[in-house]
């Protein structure tokens, strides 16, 4: 099975790694870090690289797709056609199409999630309506046919546990989860805004808006829905023009 985990500039390390570290242990397996270009690619923190080592081009007919979200990055590539492009033409034969955290909004403008359910980050999930997906704000993995979403980031690690599950049966994700000692046991109980005092749900939401990601994916949004919404308008009347 070929996995293919998009990287761009700026995403969430998390959200590529923890299910890359899941993955991975799957037999007969072969992962590529996919881009635009091979080379180092900066996560959103601007301190750690991570290596496209495969570009668009020459992963036509990936099994499985993972597309990861950012903090910050999100609209930029919500906006990039070549990795929208490549997203729709390889989602029809992939076995997989996956997101994690904001992931979902990249996949959503590629036109993927239309009529879908779909889930992600919690400050996110507003944004799949533009794209007419059905945000489910209280799941952390939903599946809509060949399409899997997780919520954010840390939900990355559930979602690829359960793709093994799904591909390889129960018993060898259970294995790879002993492998790799998955077994959470968090401190505090803050990891969702259903659990979340006000206090500490404000200060995340600000700290979120801080580093700008929601303020560039707020603008981009209705930017990329109605590039969608024109491109699927033109690509009606190239076929219905006459022939000549």
């Amino acid at each position: 099975m070929q996995v293919a985990i998009v990287l761009y500039p700026g995403l969430t390390a998390l959200d590529a790694l923890g299910p890359y570290e899941v993955l991975n242990l799957m037999p007969d397996t072969e992962i590529r870090f996919v881009g635009a270009r091979p080379g180092p690619v900066a996560a959103d923190s601007g301190v750690l690289f991570l290596g496209v080592t495969h570009t668009y081009a020459e992963t036509p007919a990936p099994d499985l797709v993972l597309v990861p979200g950012s903090s910050a990055a999100t609209a930029t590539a919500m906006a990039d056609r070549a990795l929208l492009d490549w997203l729709r033409a390889v989602h029809p034969t992939a076995r997989w199409t996956t997101s994690v955290c904001s992931g979902a909004l990249i996949l959503a403008a590629a036109g993927l999630l239309r009529g879908k359910r779909a889930t992600t980050h919690w400050l996110a999930q507003s944004g799949l309506a533009a794209f007419g997906a059905i945000s489910c704000p209280s799941e952390r993995i939903v599946r809509s046919g060949d399409i899997a979403t997780a919520a954010g980031v840390s939900a990355g690690l559930d979602l690829a546990l359960w793709l093994v599950g799904e591909i390889h049966g129960r018993e060898r994700a259970e294995t790879i989860q002993l492998l790799i000692e998955y077994d959470p046991r968090p401190p505090f109980d803050m990891g969702h805004p259903d659990k979340a005092s006000p206090r500490v749900l404000r200060q995340a939401r600000a700290e979120l808006v801080r580093a700008g990601a929601n303020a560039r994916t707020a603008i981009a949004i209705p930017q990329v829905a109605w590039r969608e919404a024109l491109d699927r308008f033109r690509a009606r009347g190239r076929r219905r023009a006459p022939s000549s």
